[in-house]
């Protein structure tokens, strides 16, 4: 026999970005707990909207399972005393009652003891007690009614199970059967019997309990009314998703946008509509905002919404208004007039000013410049392999170069005069009203006082990428101005011990070091990233020698970086640690030699001569330990006395000549192609040779043949980094 649980926490507004963490928490908490006490569920859903959150577990057994344990007690033949212990404790009255059993020991007397399953209504209580006190939420608060802390106020709880309540102490919280519908849409209290009842009476009651549900009415209104106006939405799953945790029951709307206000830039007009409103915007067939907004309501009116639309139609008028005055009134003073006022805003305590900052950027970006603008360009190999996304590798790509019809000097030029202007638009008004618009001002600003499109739209695209799912620019100034933003910020706060932790990362350095290595990577940039730290950390007052420390670990934060950004791609970070070991600085080139690394591993050449290459170091290290001594020199062609040591010994020179060829060309699939044809004469070696030979200048002289291995193979990577 089974039975249901039922538990509703009915609260004052639980914040929609909370929400979906909060039921599925909940739910694996009930889920899991259940299970510990041996009474688990069939099944355990959970919902949720803004004022509730529901569990409902079915295919509860009603008792839990009976239980026998044992207990060894004393031997047979032990004193009355210690009979008289074992008794008490294992609460028998005789010691007829246990058995005797020969343990090969001897014999000892054990006891059986059967425990009956407690009922489950006995066991609940305390279970989900427990889960509610244990729900994590980012924030919470302590209320008078209760002595737990949970996010908003507990208005009532539900609680019941096979259809009687269940009681749980949560001090003035109402424990029971009842709770409420629609904050608009339903009158008085709701009494349910069963979770099937209390399902049916809420979506009479005007709540929609399921969040994808509401989400579907939600995208389903929004195309329905734009449709109908000849107009489409505007994309915003985010948007979309937290509206579906504002409301129980979603009515979308529409409302009209004064004509007056659409000269505004269009990203004005869609951040006051989303940021503070949270309004949908409608664009034009040809892809220009139209003069309308969608808006989802909790409420249905006798009049269709008319009332709700005029009054959030008056609400957009009053804050366009202000976004109108910012624009006029920033537009009175030029953006360079602006840089002399971030003295007065602080980046950080330890870091200075917004234009100390600003300073450094300004130089780095000429650095950098100049550095993508005159790097030679080796043969170009291709890396898109192994899951490494990239085209061609090119040292000085179109990017850079002259297809953009930028110099050296106009590129350095227009990213300085870009890293200067960067950060001025913080001070403007209309970034104040609206800091989701810093950058995307400064542009429109820029060009408003006739500065170069390419510098406004550095400004612009400085911040990006701003995460995973944000476009990477590409536009050369673009992508200087903003790798030096990123670079300045990683090394400013490397420097000031600054460094992110496990569980805290409050200057956002992770995502700066992916956007330097989306940067890099996706433009096919080729820069060594520990040059340009060490360029970066010159503007700090450091040693060289207080510099290295930090530039390392930089570095190979970075690299951490790269390994997790790759991971989904497939990329294993054993070869991207194989490649880095041989100083590999260059993200580009260290790609296109994991992709050909990757290839190598996969053919039978290179997973046997991975083999080999262990058994050879591995030898060579233990034997150098023992004699305390290194075997890295030169074997002595005249010692050799088998044929197979002379072809190892020849392999080994021509592949360490090609292999070096190609890795300085850059051909790295050459190079793997060149370690290839060591894997015979390495396996004829092993299968005829004694290594370890009674004569003692026949051992040293093929150990050191032996380390020839270890160190032509490692020239192309650390193959002791690679795992498997």
């Amino acid at each position: 026999m089974s039975a249901e649980l039922l538990l509703e926490l009915l609260s004052e507004e639980i914040p929609a970005r909370m929400q979906r963490r909060a039921i599925d928490d909940l739910t694996d908490l009930v889920r899991d707990k259940l299970a510990a006490a041996e009474i688990p569920a069939k099944s355990v859903t959970g919902y949720v909207t803004p004022r509730r959150l529901a569990v409902i577990a079915d295919g509860i057994p009603a008792t839990q399972p009976d239980r026998a344990e044992e207990r060894r007690g004393p031997r047979v033949g032990a004193p009355q005393q210690a009979l008289d212990g074992f008794l008490r404790g294992a609460g028998l009255a005789s010691i007829d009652s246990c058995e005797i059993r020969d343990t090969g020991r001897g014999e000892f007397y054990f006891a059986v003891l059967a425990q009956k399953g407690r009922p489950s209504v006995e066991v609940l209580p305390e279970l989900l007690l427990a889960a509610i006190a244990e729900l994590p939420w980012p924030k919470s608060m302590r209320f008078p009614a209760a002595s737990l802390r949970w996010v908003r106020p507990l208005s009532s709880v539900i609680c019941l199970f096979d259809g009687e309540i269940l009681p749980l102490a949560l001090g003035q919280v109402p424990v029971g059967r009842l709770t409420r519908g629609h904050r608009f849409l339903s009158r008085g209290e709701i009494t349910v019997a069963n979770a099937a009842d209390y399902l049916d009476r809420l979506e009479s009651a005007c709540v929609v309990l399921v969040p994808a549900r509401r989400r579907e009415m939600i995208a389903e209104g929004l195309d329905r009314l734009a449709a109908a106006e000849g107009l489409t939405v505007k994309p915003d799953p985010g948007l979309l998703d937290e509206v579906t945790g504002l409301v129980e029951y979603p009515v979308v709307l529409a409302g009209t946008i004064d004509r007056v206000f659409m000269d505004l830039p269009p990203e004005v007009l869609t951040t006051a509509m989303r940021t503070h409103q949270k309004y949908f915007s409608c664009l034009n067939p040809d892809g220009t905002p139209a003069p309308r907004f969608l808006f989802v309501a909790n409420n249905r009116t006798a009049d269709d919404g008319k009332t709700i639309s005029a009054g959030n139609e008056r609400v957009l008028r009053a804050r366009l208004s202000d976004a109108r005055f910012f624009w006029d009134q920033d537009r009175k003073t030029r953006l360079e007039a602006r840089v002399d006022a971030l003295k007065d805003r602080v980046f950080h305590a330890k870091l200075g000013s917004v234009y100390d900052k600003v300073e450094r950027v300004e130089k780095l970006a000429v650095f950098l410049a100049g550095e993508l603008a005159c790097t030679a360009a080796p043969q170009p190999v291709t890396p898109a392999k192994a899951g490494v996304q990239g085209g061609p590798m090119d040292s000085s790509p179109d990017l850079i170069r002259g297809s953009r019809g930028n110099d050296d000097r106009e590129l350095g030029n227009l990213a300085k005069r870009a890293a200067r202007l960067c950060k001025a638009d913080l001070s403007t008004g209309m970034v104040g009203e609206f800091p989701e618009l810093q950058g995307i001002m400064g542009r429109y600003y820029a060009l408003d006082d006739g500065e170069d499109p390419q510098v406004a739209d550095a400004i612009a695209d400085h911040y990006k990428p701003l995460g995973p799912a944000d476009n990477c620019p590409t536009a050369s100034v673009s992508v200087v101005v903003a790798l030096a933003d990123k670079i300045d910020t990683l090394v400013a706060f490397f420097a000031n011990d600054e460094r992110p932790t496990g569980s805290r990362d409050p200057f956002a350095l992770r995502r700066a070091a992916l956007g330097i290595i989306r940067l890099i990577l996706e433009n096919n940039l080729r820069l060594g990233v520990g040059r340009t730290f060490f360029r970066a950390y010159e503007h700090f007052e450091l040693t060289h020698v207080g510099m290295h420390n930090p530039i390392v670990e930089l570095v190979e934060f970075i690299v951490d970086r790269l390994k997790v950004h790759l991971r989904e791609q497939g990329v294993r970070h054993d070869l991207i640690t194989a490649s880095f070991a041989l100083r590999e600085e260059d993200l580009v080139r260290l790609l296109a030699r994991v992709a050909a690394l990757h290839e190598f591993l996969n053919t039978a050449d290179g997973g046997q001569l991975v083999i080999a290459y262990r058994r050879a170091s591995n030898i060579v290290v233990i034997e150098e330990k023992r004699d305390g001594c290194s075997y890295d020199g030169s074997a002595i062609n005249t010692l050799f006395c088998q044929p197979e040591e002379q072809a190892l010994a020849l392999g080994l020179d021509a592949v360490g000549r090609s292999a070096g060829g190609a890795l300085a060309r850059e051909r790295f699939d050459e190079a793997m192609a060149s370690l290839a044809t060591l894997r015979r004469p390495v396996d004829e070696f092993f299968d005829k040779v004694t290594v370890n030979a009674k004569e003692p200048e026949l051992r040293e002289n093929r150990l050191r043949l032996l380390s020839r291995i270890r160190a032509v193979m490692n020239q192309v990577a650390d193959f002791s980094k690679i795992e498997g």
